[in-house]
């Protein structure tokens, strides 16, 4: 046992002397054609630079080009990283450099998740990649399709206002947002791909493989820098990255499917389904789950995690808040809810959403390059196949280019005095972000919407803690907690403006009670109105709401009188009629419970 025990021993020793031996010849003593490299820390064999990376990334990085300057370079592994952190080195990545550094690196999740690196976000540049980004900007994110996709945002942002009001809307309450956020912004994205209720419980499990998706995806791979741990599959990554991309490709292959049987709705995938009828040879089932998974996962978390944050840097500057609920007031008013054709002039909203996506970039470090020839940045050489990483965090809060840059200050924005300084929180040149305009909008009218209809304060005097958490968004630390109170005037426009869509589907009546469906914006909030009428004159009334997949009870002694004149008229008449839904506009997802 003693002599197998030693014998294992020197053979690990030996093994780990040759991979020593292997490094050392190909990266330090081979003659290095490229004399000018970025200058870099000491690394050690096989693992290079990897040891000095700690979280957050984007931080450790910043760190590091204050001692080393604003181009240098890391060895991730075997990997050549070079990290960009200067915004004339940036300008020159995205204009002289754009076409050879349009490429992407090659990582194991890009494989699994973006099919093969056949996606928009994983493939090379090509012929195939200018033809999905054509199809992205045309077909998928042109204004006009935005427009035709604006209700469904629209409604979803009052579900969430009616979620929020339904404790509100007397007192000060407390709430938790990351969660409703994140809702909010799957919710979006799943009608306008499917134009279905996101809140089946296929979607619900969706949702948890999305998760698990974004937890895969923040996990760094050893075996993308070091190619042995890659050949015995580390940790068991790749056996993971396989898992959890059958569950994904199961959900997208279904949900192709139902739309092949019924086209009667004119969303994402029916269009594409379409284009796939014209040019099966392209349109592949792969491409179409491709395209899909890039609007999930690059247009869920970062709206959310920019509401948050802005969110958060609101209760913490009450007088900025202040300001911006004037303006929505000035030019919204108080009769109904702002829409997406009421951005463009709420210019102090615009500043806010600019100021945090400067601060809080959702992307602190854009998604990786790779040159396809070498290349030369700030006067260094940059080698064929070198991981690029552009540094959006530092250089937004760089005081070289900002003033008072860790400072929360909308104002910058104004009258355009900001331009020309280096924004970039959805990427720069050809492969940056296509869903830009989509982005602006949801948040636009998700955040417009929260500050014109509601009240805000934080949760005790001190100030919310914007500390940092890991992940490829950034998101807060700590989700963000917050009190609120809805204003006096959301529940009659609430009320108002979803009860356009409401439809009474049938009413039945039993003995004393009489039981009344309702159905409101396609079935996204269900009610059950419940009356008890008794032979003393006496009445009793009791509603039972649907949100989404909650369930809400409101018996009645928690209901308002306003509820007790609806109930009173709804059972003048248990059967449906045109008069019985003109009172269920007035109330439905109105109501103050």
């Amino acid at each position: 046992m003693e002599a197998s025990f030693q014998s294992l021993s020197l053979l690990s020793s030996l093994l780990f002397l040759i991979i020593s031996l292997i490094y050392l010849s190909s990266v330090l003593l081979t003659p290095n054609r490229h004399r000018k490299l970025p200058p870099s820390p000491p690394s050690l064999p096989i693992i290079g630079h990897l040891h000095l990376l700690k979280p957050p990334l984007h931080r450790t990085l910043r760190r590091l080009s204050q001692s080393l300057g604003p181009i240098f370079s890391l060895r991730f592994g075997s990997r050549l990283v070079v990290v960009v952190s200067s915004p004339s080195a940036v300008e020159e990545c995205f204009t002289k450099n754009d076409v050879v550094l349009a490429n992407r690196p090659m990582f194991l999740a890009g494989k699994y998740f973006g099919y093969n690196y056949t996606s928009v976000i994983t493939s090379p540049y090509g012929a195939h990649w200018r033809n999905l980004r054509r199809l992205m900007s045309l077909e998928i994110f042109s204004a006009s399709r935005l427009n035709g996709s604006s209700p469904v945002r629209q409604a979803e942002t009052k579900l969430l206002l009616l979620d929020l009001s339904k404790n509100s809307s007397e007192k000060f309450s407390k709430v938790e947002l990351k969660s409703k956020f994140s809702e909010l912004s799957f919710n979006m994205i799943m009608r306008m791909i499917t134009r279905f209720t996101a809140n089946s419980k296929e979607a619900e499990e969706f949702r948890d493989v999305v998760r698990e998706v974004a937890r895969l995806s923040d996990t760094s791979n050893p075996g993308d820098f070091v190619p042995v741990l890659r050949w015995i599959d580390f940790g068991g990554h790749e056996k993971n990255l396989e898992r959890i991309q059958g569950k994904m490709d199961a959900f997208f292959r279904g949900l192709i499917d139902e739309h092949r049987r019924d086209k009667s709705n004119d969303s994402v995938i029916d269009h594409l389904v379409s284009l796939q009828e014209s040019q099966p040879e392209y349109y592949t089932d792969e491409i179409i789950k491709g395209l899909i998974m890039a609007m999930i996962f690059a247009g869920t978390d970062t709206s959310s995690v920019t509401m948050e944050w802005a969110m958060a840097l609101l209760v913490n500057h009450p007088e900025v808040l202040k300001k911006a609920r004037v303006e929505l007031d000035t030019h919204v008013g108080q009769d109904r809810l702002i829409d997406e054709t009421d951005l463009s002039k709420l210019n102090y909203l615009q500043c806010i959403i600019l100021e945090t996506l400067r601060l809080f970039p959702a992307a602190p470090l854009l998604v990786p390059h790779l040159p396809s020839s070498d290349c030369t940045i700030g006067g260094f050489v940059v080698p064929r196949d070198t991981i690029l990483l552009v540094n959006a965090w530092a250089i937004h809060r760089d005081p070289k280019v900002w003033d008072d840059p860790t400072s929360f200050n909308p104002e910058r924005f104004k009258n355009g005095e900001a331009e020309g300084h280096m924004l970039m929180p959805f990427g720069m040149g050809r492969r940056a972000c296509p869903g830009s305009s989509l982005a602006h909008r949801a948040v636009g009218v998700g955040l417009g919407s929260l500050i014109q209809c509601f009240e805000w304060e934080r949760v005790s005097e001190e100030a919310v803690d914007l500390s940092e958490g890991q992940g490829l968004t950034m998101p807060k630390l700590e989700p963000l907690e917050v009190m609120c109170k809805a204003r006096a005037f959301l529940a009659s426009v609430i009320g108002r403006e979803l009860g356009m869509v409401a439809v009474v589907v049938g009413s039945l009546k039993q003995g004393l009670w009489t039981v009344t469906m309702v159905k409101i914006d396609g079935g996204l909030v269900e009610v059950w109105i419940m009356v008890k009428g008794s032979n003393g004159g006496g009445l009793s009334v009791a509603l039972l709401v649907k949100i989404g997949a909650a369930i809400h009870f409101f018996p009645f002694s928690h209901c308002s009188f306003s509820l007790l004149c609806f109930a009173a008229m709804a059972t003048s008449d248990a059967n449906p009629s045109s008069d019985f839904s003109l009172i269920a506009l007035f109330l439905l997802c109105g109501f103050s419970c």
